[in-house]
């Protein structure tokens, strides 16, 4: 009989990603910086979040940068679609006061909670994978008055909109899945989120240190 494999769902995608490679348990990330472009030490900090309280990541992966933000003192829930990344944060955190972990997807999870939070965050996040038409009202009700969203993914490339991510999330995987995220200009952005409510939105590309290397989109905005 023919071997057949079964379709990768989207939470078994997620759960591989930064796979460890080494022996034995993988070891805490550092979390002695914030950073939101892809290049150490280059760009904005966690300032960009304000004198916040209280914080909610939408897609945190290892939680490093959550646990920077707690050590801070700041209230972080954390929310991330994948079980295993949940797992693996509340091990790496479990000494660290003020930070959650909560497994579900970021939709769902808006929906179903009735927090407010000083500041919203996505560090090449689930903003990136979610639709921004579904996501962002949402975003918003969770925020409290004064409260601001940023995040920040990949400058996008020509093609806007929902764009697909074909192929092997690792080497050596049998089975793929189709997964979207969206990509927009800083203009489309601004467009998107008005129109959803926020306001005083800034959304900029950061350019790389090498002018021939990929920049990093960055936007904030506010809730009134």
């Amino acid at each position: 009989m023919a071997h057949t494999t079964l379709p990768m769902s989207l939470p078994e995608y997620w759960d591989k990603y930064k796979p460890y490679r080494g022996e034995g348990e993988q070891p805490v990330p550092s979390a002695d910086r914030f950073e939101w472009t892809q290049y150490p030490g280059h760009g904005p900090d966690a300032d960009l979040l304000g004198p916040c309280r209280t914080a909610l990541e939408l897609g945190p992966g290892e939680g490093a940068d959550a646990a920077y933000l707690a050590r801070l003192g700041v209230q972080v829930t954390a929310v991330d679609f994948s079980q295993v990344q949940v797992e693996r944060a509340r091990r790496f955190w479990a000494a660290e006061p003020g930070l959650t972990f909560v497994q579900a997807e970021a939709c769902t999870y808006l929906d179903q909670s009735d927090t407010l939070f000083d500041a919203v965050f996505s560090n090449w996040g689930a903003v990136w994978f979610t639709d921004p038409e579904e996501l962002m009202p949402r975003i918003l009700r969770r925020l409290a008055t004064g409260g601001v969203l940023v995040f920040s993914q990949a400058e996008p490339g020509d093609a806007y909109g929902p764009q697909q991510m074909h192929g092997k999330w690792l080497e050596g995987r049998e089975r793929e899945l189709t997964v979207l995220r969206w990509q927009y200009p800083p203009q489309a952005w601004t467009d998107i989120l008005k129109r959803a409510g926020f306001t005083h939105v800034d959304a900029r590309i950061v350019p790389a240190p090498e002018p021939s290397a990929l920049g990093t989109l960055l936007v904030e905005a506010h809730k009134a």
